[in-house]
């Protein structure tokens, strides 16, 4: 499931191309999608009609996009969600991040490793999406499979075309859109990225802020992972306590503080706790940076491109492989019915009491 990066990536793009736009025509091809909104697809396509998109937000792994009548466009891109953009001018493509750049000097692909394995017919078939360059979703066909919900908005200077569409492309049927109330935050602070409103759906109030939010109250959270008998891994997942981080991330920031994810949150010290969360933080900066990780054409920004950090992962993916920092090699088993992989030399594992 697209994790803090992920969905940043898309609401950044979102934030590019919408907004000031406003809706002309809503096409549901599917209602499944719109399965939480109240009065289905009907009140759906007639709330919205007419309405401007004023901004594009994120908190943790939660999206919304603001509209000029007060409430918000909420969506949740679930295990395949995609929400794509046509019609608009394209954003310049950064280049593809080199070997010992963004992925690193821990062995990262570049593209010319890229271009080597595809040329080569004999090569293995791995996915090689995180180290392709981007490709547009302006490229692909204006009917794409598993399309369920189209809107259509109006055009502006710069445009290439005469119609600008905003696609909910779902292979899972996981995600979905519904239409919302925004409602004051209990501290007064913005809602979250995107925008300096202290606005956020009705129907996020218990998600916590995440680790890239300068609002986010770290003494407390700390406080909360000490107080906690579960795994810290547990602990860190939980949207309640910290938001946007998921499966992969929570590996990822357990590894570089060297902290196994079955330790008791009262067993951590203040210091272990205190650069667990800025270790996961960091690392989720570095995915952002290059688009966050994209493990096969599902996961893409909302211009149809996938992010590279995949080839940089340190412990997510990679049980049975040798650890990038001393060679042993990592292992996998299930915290509360959720993988783990991490090193067995440099994140001990605990003794856990018999009860």
């Amino acid at each position: 499931m697209p994790e803090l990066p992920e969905v940043e990536a898309v609401r950044a793009g979102l934030a590019r191309h919408l907004t000031g736009r406003r809706v002309e025509r809503v096409e549901v091809l599917d209602a499944r999608p719109l399965r939480r909104q109240v009065g289905g697809a009907q009140a759906f396509a007639e709330e919205l009609t007419g309405r401007t998109v004023t901004a594009a937000v994120r908190r943790g792994k939660r999206m919304w996009l603001p509209l000029d009548d007060g409430r918000a466009l909420s969506a949740h891109l679930g295990m395949s969600g995609q929400l794509l953009v046509r019609g608009t001018a394209p954003a310049e493509a950064d280049d593809v991040p080199a070997a010992g750049d963004a992925h690193g000097a821990d062995g990262g692909a570049s593209r010319a490793d890229a271009e080597r394995h595809l040329a080569d017919a004999d090569a293995p078939a791995v996915d090689l999406t995180a180290t392709r360059a981007p490709s547009l979703v302006r490229d692909l066909s204006q009917r794409p499979r598993h399309l369920r919900v189209r809107l259509r908005l109006s055009t502006l200077a710069g445009d290439p075309g005469d119609a600008v569409l905003l696609d909910l492309v779902d292979q899972r049927m996981l995600g979905g859109l519904h239409l919302t109330d925004l409602v004051p935050t209990d501290d007064g602070a913005p809602g979250g990225e995107g925008s300096p409103e202290p606005l956020l759906p009705a129907d996020a109030t218990g998600l916590a802020r995440d680790l890239l939010d300068t609002d986010l109250d770290r003494a407390a959270v700390l406080a909360r992972i000490r107080s906690s008998r579960r795994a810290v891994k547990t602990i860190l997942m939980d949207q309640g306590v910290v938001s946007g981080v998921g499966n992969i991330y929570a590996d990822e920031g357990l590894w570089a503080a060297r902290l196994h994810g079955l330790r008791p949150g009262a067993e951590v010290g203040p210091r272990v706790a205190a650069r667990l969360l800025a270790e996961t933080a960091s690392v989720m900066e570095r995915a952002l940076a290059v688009g966050g990780t994209s493990f096969d054409a599902l996961y893409v920004d909302a211009d149809g491109a996938p992010g590279y950090f995949a080839r940089s992962l340190a412990v997510y993916g990679r049980a049975g492989q040798p650890c990038r920092r001393c060679g042993a090699l990592l292992r996998r088993e299930v915290i509360a019915a959720r993988s783990h992989t991490s090193c067995p030399r440099c994140q001990t594992r605990p003794r856990l009491r018999r009860r």
